[in-house]
């Protein structure tokens, strides 16, 4: 029961600090995750048992050009072919190879595509249209959040065949289907009381948030299980760590990003 408590109790505080700071303004919100990229940063460093200083600067630098000056649209987009086609590597070795090889090569490029550039591109989704739009990507929030528990409360309650047994025990095929349907709901109703974008629009949102936001939580579970640890930190009680929690918006983003912007470039 205390650990229930605070499980509720810190994960409010994070959602309240989040919504927040995107509510506040593009500025505030891009500071806070960079900030929150950072501390996934250092938890990941600690998972593939890599030191670099190079890294944060390097982290630094590409925040400032992507997030902060959006410089360049066609940088940012072969930015995303790349990403998208690392990310893409990762769910194969998921699937198919044993261990992910980051722990063996590849960890600089893995970090660089996987971690920093996703987490740049959930920072770009809001402005995807020119303006900067809290709505967007509080809406987007609101899913992975809903998927995230509905997964866990249909899973734990009527799950009985097992998604990815030797990676995450306690993921449910009944468990995703419910977290995807309850999503699908959920993105209706945002639109319902926001009128905001076109249902159609929503529905897809909510599809690949929770495709890709459930690889991300498997992929992630698998380097904590090659790692040889059960929670990437310690920063958030009940939780585990920053990267925990964001591991599923953090692997979804690109493609998030991607859907928008081939339909704002074909409307």
């Amino acid at each position: 029961m205390r650990e229930t408590i605070i499980r509720a109790v810190s994960g409010l505080l994070y959602t309240s600090i989040l919504v927040a700071s995107i509510l506040s303004s593009e500025l505030i919100f891009i500071l806070l995750f960079y900030l929150l990229s950072l501390v996934c940063l250092i938890e990941m460093q600690k998972l593939l048992r890599l030191k670099s200083y190079a890294l944060y600067f390097l982290q630094a630098i590409l925040f400032y050009l992507f997030s902060f000056l959006k410089f360049n649209q066609d940088a940012t987009v072969l930015l995303l072919f790349i990403t998208i086609f690392v990310n893409l590597f990762l769910v194969k070795d998921l699937l198919v190879v044993k261990k992910i090889p980051v722990f063996e090569k590849k960890k600089y490029i893995i970090i660089i595509f996987y971690l920093i550039s996703s987490t740049i591109f959930l920072t770009l989704i809001p402005t995807i249209q020119g303006t900067f739009k809290p709505n967007l990507v509080i809406g987007i929030f609101f899913l992975i959040w809903t998927n995230d528990t509905f997964a866990y409360l249909v899973g734990k309650n009527f799950g009985k065949t097992k998604l990815y047994e030797k990676i995450s025990p306690n993921k449910t095929v009944e468990g995703f289907l419910g977290g995807l349907i309850f999503t699908c709901i959920i993105s209706y109703l945002f639109w319902y009381y926001t009128d905001f974008l076109y249902p159609e629009i929503w529905f897809g949102l909510a599809i690949i948030m929770s495709l890709f936001g459930t690889l991300g939580d498997l992929i992630q579970s698998k380097f904590k299980r090659q790692a040889g640890v059960k929670d990437s930190g310690k920063l958030m009680p009940g939780h585990g760590g920053l990267f925990d929690r964001l591991d599923s918006i953090i692997f979804a983003s690109p493609f998030i990003y991607a859907y928008l912007y081939i339909l704002n470039y074909v409307s």
